[in-house]
């Protein structure tokens, strides 16, 4: 059976479509397997272990560095624990003590961590003779009688205190971060002298 010129140009046409067809087949399939030795050679690292193995690596890598992260929190909690306790709010209050000494050579130094417990300091300048008084500090107020000074000190570092950390949690990387430091157990604004006057 003889085929007319019209049915062999036809069949011709067909062969050379589909032979482009496989060109650009083969073309893409060798792209897709140099995209994939690619992204196989930056998860293999250069190792020559299959797939399965370089999975179970990965996962024992990824085990290893949650442990790392647990034990740096813990340690990172260690470190937020002593912190709390050391010296982190400071108030300075000067002043002129007695009539006669001008320079507000006198003062009280309120120093709290952030609890706000701590002490505060108290220095009473005069021409003969300087007294120096040191009374403890409890969430902000002291058992003791306190000076109007000593009371401006203590509100002034509790403030200072409030202010820093306020800042230092504007400058934390995100909204995962754990938030601000815990609020003072007390704060010094609302706590009433006992004594007025200066110590005596």
């Amino acid at each position: 059976m003889e085929l007319s010129p019209g049915v062999v140009g036809v069949l011709l046409v067909v062969s050379i479509l589909l032979s482009i067809g496989a060109i650009a087949a083969g073309v893409m399939a060798i792209q897709g397997e140099r995209r994939v030795r690619a992204t196989y050679s930056r998860f293999a690292r250069g190792r020559r272990e299959d797939v399965v193995t370089l999975l179970e690596m990965h996962l024992e890598e990824i085990k290893a560095l949650q442990q790392e992260v647990r034990r740096q929190q813990a340690y990172a909690r260690q470190l937020r624990s002593l912190l709390a306790r050391s010296l982190s709010r400071i108030g300075t209050v000067r002043y002129d003590a007695f009539d006669d000494m001008g320079g507000r050579l006198s003062f009280s130094i309120a120093l709290l961590d952030e609890h706000g417990d701590g002490s505060v300091i108290t220095a009473m300048n005069g021409r003969v003779q300087t007294r120096t008084y040191a009374k403890p500090v409890t969430g902000g107020t002291s058992s003791h009688n306190l000076s109007e000074e000593e009371v401006q000190a203590i509100a002034q570092a509790m403030e200072s205190g409030t202010v820093r950390a306020a800042e230092a949690v504007r400058g934390l990387p995100g909204p995962e971060a754990e938030g601000p430091p815990d609020e003072p157990v007390g704060s010094a604004a609302g706590a009433e002298p006992q004594d007025a006057g200066r110590p005596a």
